[in-house]
């Protein structure tokens, strides 16, 4: 497979009720049953806003780390606000990874992510919660509070309202209703998270930005990144690297969506690592003097953290309801952030 397969939505936006609006929601689930992704074209996105969120972000990472710093908020768990490189470490995935072989391995992970992050708010958060650091406050970095908001903001909500589009047809497509996971979305701690990682300082071959690893959200979508080298694997074990076309996003699903589905669907393991495509673009960026900080364009989406995981009724078996008992979508991701060091963490210098 050269390709994932692009599900255009606007047959769904324009007549979500029609034959072939139903069609496409079908098309989803089994995309996201087979491969735990779908690459999406959707008419509510244009390319130049996530340029524009992609230039803003490049000139932020490119600040100095003291500068930098001044965002680190380790004592809301990192919820908001900047992560600085070396600090999230991924799960152990051992037992997962030994099964891969040949052109389908993994590159273990051998420590935490040399990647900084930013944690940015998308959409209402509930009045009263029983996860206060998941709903906190948004951080507006000190050297760019004239612009960082409005175009944080206008990305993070396009990007929040294709998830929520995409969660409709998956609910149609499942034979539920239409609102059954949006319902579950709102006011949930969704957040607008770029990953920045210095290509002029980690720029080797096989250098792991982000470890072998599953999302514990609900739906993750990403629009294109500027350097290639996520990788991500098939139901099957097949080792893949995602190709996003011009204009497309890309949806992963998560572990609450594997939760609501009791494993129908299940959260797709994926790696970014410096591929040769990478250091190909590093050498065109240098060329023309662009900055050398890959920037991933992405959006979590979360279920409300008040509201309780369990599988839905298509997926209520008594198996499914043991593998995935009831739980608080904000204990779950509490849970998913002590097992990533992103939880009751001391900054590291």
């Amino acid at each position: 497979m050269e390709s994932l397969p692009v599900l255009d939505i606007s047959t769904f936006l324009d007549d979500p009720n029609s034959p072939a609006a139903l069609e496409s929601c079908k098309k989803a689930v089994e995309a996201f049953k087979r491969t735990s992704c779908l690459i999406i074209r959707s008419p509510q996105v244009k390319e130049e806003d996530n340029s524009k969120f992609l230039d803003l972000v490049e000139k932020y990472f490119s600040q100095k780390v003291d500068d930098l710093m001044k965002d680190v908020h380790p004592e809301l768990n990192y919820s908001v606000g900047a992560t600085p490189e070396f600090t999230e470490i991924p799960r152990d995935h051992t037992e997962v990874i030994e099964k891969l072989k040949g052109k389908n391995a993994a590159h273990k992970p051998i420590g935490a992510d040399p990647k900084w992050r930013f944690f940015w708010r998308i959409g209402e958060r509930p009045e009263k919660t029983q996860f206060g650091e998941q709903n906190a406050a948004p951080v507006i970095p000190e050297h760019f509070s004239a612009e960082w908001a409005a175009v944080l903001n206008k990305w993070g909500d396009l990007m929040l309202d294709s998830v929520s589009t995409v969660a409709r047809m998956i609910a149609v497509g499942i034979g539920l209703p239409v609102d059954t996971l949006t319902d579950l979305m709102h006011q949930g701690p969704h957040l607008l998270a770029p990953t920045g990682s210095d290509l002029s300082k980690f720029n080797s071959l096989d250098t792991i930005f982000a470890g072998f690893h599953y999302d514990f959200n609900l739906l993750t979508i990403h629009g294109k990144s500027r350097y290639p080298g996520l990788f991500i694997w098939l139901r099957d074990g097949t080792r893949f690297q995602v190709k996003v076309p011009d204009g497309c996003l890309l949806l992963q699903a998560g572990k609450q969506l594997e939760w609501l589905t009791g494993g129908a669907i299940t959260a797709g393991f994926h790696e970014v690592v410096v591929c040769e495509d990478t250091l190909r673009a590093v050498e065109q960026a240098k060329a023309r003097n662009a900055p050398l900080w890959r920037i991933s364009s992405t959006l979590f989406a979360h279920v409300n953290s008040d509201r309780t995981l369990s599988p839905l009724t298509p997926f209520a078996s008594e198996e499914a309801e043991r593998k995935y008992p009831p739980t608080l979508a904000g204990k779950q991701s509490e849970d998913e952030l002590l097992a990533i060091a992103l939880k009751n963490q001391s900054v590291k210098a």
